[in-house]
C-alpha cells in the first residue's frame, strides 16, 4: 500500500486513540494500544489481565478475535477512512498464553466498497519468543466517513 487517509503516521495514531479506542467502551476497557496505523498496515498491543482469560488461563478467544478484528479494521481504516467489519474468519493456531497480545494487519486489496485484510496475532512474554496464536482474514467496509 502506498497511500494513507491520514496526513502522517502520528495523525493516524492520534485518530485511532481518539476514535477507535476512545469511543469504544470495550477497547477502552481493554486498553488496546495502537502502535502503527499507516498505509495499509496496522499493529496493536494489549497487556493481558486475569479477567481476559478463560478457565485454562489462556487469553479468551473473544479477546484474540478482537485483536485480529481490530488489526484488520485499523489497517483498512488507514486506506479507506472510517470502516466497520463486514465479516471475518479466524483460525486459532495455539493457546494464547503470555503477558500480552500483539496483532498485525495488512491490506491485501482495497476497493471502494470493501477492503480485504489479513491479520496475525502473537502471544508474547518477556524473555520468550513470540508465539503465533491466530490468523484471520476480514472484509472491511468503508462507511463513507473520512477522518
Amino acid at each position: 500500500m502506498s497511500t494513507s487517509r491520514f496526513d502522517s503516521p502520528e495523525a493516524a495514531i492520534a485518530y485511532m486513540k481518539r476514535v477507535a479506542v476512545g469511543r469504544s467502551g470495550f477497547a477502552t476497557w481493554l486498553d488496546v494500544e495502537p502502535i502503527t496505523v499507516w498505509e495499509g498496515q496496522s499493529e496493536l498491543l494489549l497487556q493481558l489481565r486475569p479477567e481476559m482469560t478463560q478457565h485454562h488461563g489462556f487469553a479468551h478467544g473473544a479477546i484474540v478475535g478482537l485483536m485480529a478484528d481490530n488489526a484488520c479494521a485499523w489497517a483498512g481504516a488507514s486506506v479507506a477512512g472510517d470502516v466497520v467489519t463486514g465479516g471475518y474468519t479466524i483460525d486459532f493456531l495455539r493457546p494464547a498464553k503470555g503477558e500480552r497480545l500483539r496483532a498485525k494487519g495488512s491490506v491485501i486489496k482495497a476497493g471502494k466498497r470493501q477492503v480485504v485484510v489479513r491479520a496475525d496475532v502473537w502471544a508474547e512474554s518477556d524473555g520468550a519468543a513470540p508465539v503465533h496464536v491466530a490468523a484471520a482474514q476480514a472484509t472491511i467496509v468503508p462507511t463513507g466517513i473520512v477522518p
